[in-house]
């Protein structure tokens, strides 16, 4: 470091440089850093510069408050003992960034004087390390941000996928429930037109005998006016009628019961296991059907499929959130088309709907977690999330075609066989 003893003092500090003090014109320096401490290490004063640059009053505090500690607060005695001049301080700024100082110790009695000035070249690097490192901690937070994005979608697939476990369960719950009564109502209305027939069968033999019977007694003239009271031909015609209705009806809980069942699967332990996919097809239909009924019409084309390798509750749920996105796709009544084929060693499943369609940029986003083109609270954006997940995780993929104002056709590909050793359902 070189002085420029030419330089006159601007003003005088008692403390700083006792009168007479040879370094006396530099206690109003603008460029140098002057500090004088005692062997203890604790700052007596400072120039007005060193002030202005650690942005607070530093007298009676230890020499180490103005460093950028690395390792542990230094110990004077030990820095002073080291043999390199000049030596390099590590400060920090009023303005929070560090700086490099160029440090020069001069003995002033029983105290030390340090003069520091800027090292150009030691500054210039750690203003590089400060950039790289700010640029790292810039792209560590931005891959923080990704992480906590990822896992707030995770937390929210989770508590979904729970939703849907506990749907499960209660749906399973419900089919059970009901699937009891429904048997024994199912084999009473089974036996109850046994006997009706059985009835309708001694009424019929009864009008035969009742026309060739001329002249009968009053009784059986009293009956015969009963009938006509009563109008028993139309009594026997509903009567029937009435049964079909019913056993129709009961028809229809079953197979609301089995497609329930088949989505909760508590009657089974779900494992791979070749299924018939038309079966899986029929059980979603039945789960959504009051959705599509009143949304639109359902035309099946199914081909020639052999059974597929598959765990059936979840190739369901596939085509179950297929079929209600179609739906939901129509604003109008409309129609979705079923279609079913086998090539080679693989089996695909196309729903195929007449709705708004999907736009051109909307379309790779739509197996994307919580992507929806719905309003808000009306869809979480996981159905199709969930079904392609499936899909892959069945080996499988999902080929999308669609045209804005024509429709969507979705292509499900599903291997016959797995390509990987799984366990079978016994």
């Amino acid at each position: 470091m070189r002085w420029k003893n030419e330089w006159r003092p601007v003003s005088a500090d008692a403390i700083l440089f006792p009168e007479g003090s040879s370094w006396h014109f530099l206690a109003a320096s603008a460029s140098v850093v002057v500090v004088r401490l005692n062997a203890a290490g604790t700052l007596l004063a400072t120039n007005q510069h060193a002030v202005n640059l650690i942005g607070e009053p530093l007298e009676g505090k230890p020499w180490h408050t103005m460093l950028l500690n690395f390792g542990g607060p230094p110990v004077l005695q030990d820095w002073l003992a080291k043999p390199a001049r000049p030596r390099l301080l590590n400060i920090k700024t009023a303005a929070g960034l560090p700086q490099t100082l160029e440090v020069t110790v001069v003995p002033d009695g029983a105290d030390y004087l340090l003069f520091g000035e800027v090292n150009a070249a030691e500054q210039a690097r750690l203003s590089r390390e400060l950039l790289q490192l700010n640029h790292e901690l810039d792209h560590m937070s931005r891959e923080l941000t990704l992480k906590n994005d990822d896992l707030v979608k995770t937390q929210s697939q989770l508590m979904q996928s729970e939703k849907l476990a506990s749907i499960g369960l209660l749906a399973g719950g419900v089919a059970h429930e009901i699937n009891n009564p429904l048997a024994v109502v199912k084999s009473n209305l089974g036996r109850l037109k046994q006997y009706v027939n059985m009835l309708l069968a001694v009424i019929r033999a009864s009008d035969a005998l009742g026309d060739n019977a001329a002249g009968a007694t009053p009784a059986w003239a009293a009956l015969q006016s009963l009938k006509l009271e009563i109008d028993l031909p139309f009594v026997t015609e509903d009567v029937v009628c009435l049964l079909a209705e019913c056993s129709a009806s009961l028809d229809r809980v079953e197979t609301i019961v089995r497609g329930l069942r088949d989505f909760s699967r508590i009657d089974v332990r779900e494992t791979w296991a070749f299924e018939d996919i038309h079966q899986a097809l029929e059980s979603a239909l039945a789960a959504v059907g009051p959705d599509l009924t009143s949304r639109c019409e359902v035309f099946k084309e199914y081909g020639d499929i052999a059974p597929v390798q598959c765990m059936r509750s979840e190739i369901c749920q596939v085509f179950i959130n297929l079929l209600v996105n179609a739906a939901q796709a129509m604003k109008d009544p409309g129609a979705i088309t079923i279609r079913t084929g086998q090539e080679k060693s693989e089996a695909w499943i196309e729903i195929a709907d007449t709705g708004q369609g999907i736009s051109p940029t909307d379309l790779s986003l739509i197996f994307d977690p919580f992507f929806t083109t719905r309003p808000v609270g009306q869809g979480t954006g996981l159905g199709l999330a969930v079904g392609y997940a499936i899909v892959q995780w069945h080996h499988g993929r999902i080929d999308v075609t669609s045209v804005l104002g024509s429709g969507t056709t979705f292509r499900v590909w599903l291997p016959l066989v797995q390509p990987i050793k799984v366990t079978p359902t016994p």
